[in-house]
């Protein structure tokens, strides 16, 4: 293959900088809350069914556009979606909500970038709020002929909870390389 991914011990891995800086992309590894999107909408009766809860689709649009957005941040190329993982509908999400949705980089391959989305929703009349929805994006970036893109490495946060998710996303990643690899396909 064209590329190393070597795993170090201090929670980050480093590509060939060499070939990172023939494409003009950054070598230094990209903190997670950098790479990080916030969305944020009203649930009108239109997004819903009779019952008035919104459609799952709905949601699940609002995450895939705000996890590209935070992959976009992260490796500032095109991406495009890969794999959804873990969704998890936890909460019904109700016309009126405010709903406000958060991505985070929190673990990259060789081109591709796991990214962590929740959705909160919020009670415009009460002020309770609650998480309704989680899920793990594979993003995937790519090059000016939509080939496979290198993006930088992730550096995870101090925190208990960023190493958490870096691990959950480290652990996604290569079971998802272990599945190809057995699969017989190559890319990342």
């Amino acid at each position: 293959m064209w590329y190393n991914n070597i795993v170090s011990g201090n929670l980050t891995h480093h590509l060939p900088a060499a070939h990172m800086k023939a494409r003009g992309f950054i070598v230094k590894p990209q903190k997670n809350e950098n790479s990080t999107a916030v969305s944020a909408q009203l649930i009108l009766p239109h997004q819903a069914n009779p019952a008035g809860n919104v459609h799952g689709g709905e949601i699940i649009k609002l995450m895939d556009s705000t996890a590209g957005i935070a992959a976009q941040r992260h490796c500032r190329t095109n991406v495009v979606t890969a794999r959804v993982d873990e969704l998890c509908f936890k909460k019904p999400v109700r016309i009126g909500d405010y709903v406000t949705c958060t991505a985070k980089v929190v673990f990259a391959g060789v081109s591709s970038m796991e990214v962590f989305v929740t959705v909160e929703s919020e009670n415009l009349y009460t002020g309770q709020t609650q998480i309704a929805l989680t899920a793990f994006f594979t993003m995937v970036s790519l090059d000016e002929n939509d080939r496979p893109a290198p993006v930088p490495p992730v550096e995870c946060g101090d925190d208990e909870y960023s190493k958490l998710l870096y691990a959950a996303g480290k652990n996604r990643y290569e079971k998802s390389k272990r599945r190809r690899k057995s699969a017989g396909s190559e890319e990342d």
